[in-house]
């Protein structure tokens, strides 16, 4: 039979990478550009303000506007 044995030996403590400043920016302007599309499509979009015609993107988003409270009939 083999015996487990375990070694206390300590770990070095992990220390978080911090991101610099000018390398963060572009991403959180791609977020938030992101997310005004989105909230353009979801909230807007077939609409008074429409840029799509059809009813395509009115369908593909209907239940997202219904559970962020958009009114859309």
């Amino acid at each position: 039979m083999s015996s487990i044995s375990s070694s206390a030996t300590p770990r070095p403590a992990v220390q978080p990478v911090a991101i610099p400043w000018r390398q963060l920016q572009p991403w959180l302007l791609f977020g938030a550009v992101l997310a005004i599309a989105l909230l353009y499509f979801v909230g807007t979009e077939q609409g008074v303000f429409h840029v799509i015609g059809g009813s395509a993107v009115h369908e593909f988003v209907h239940d997202g506007r219904h559970l962020l409270g958009f009114p859309c009939h």
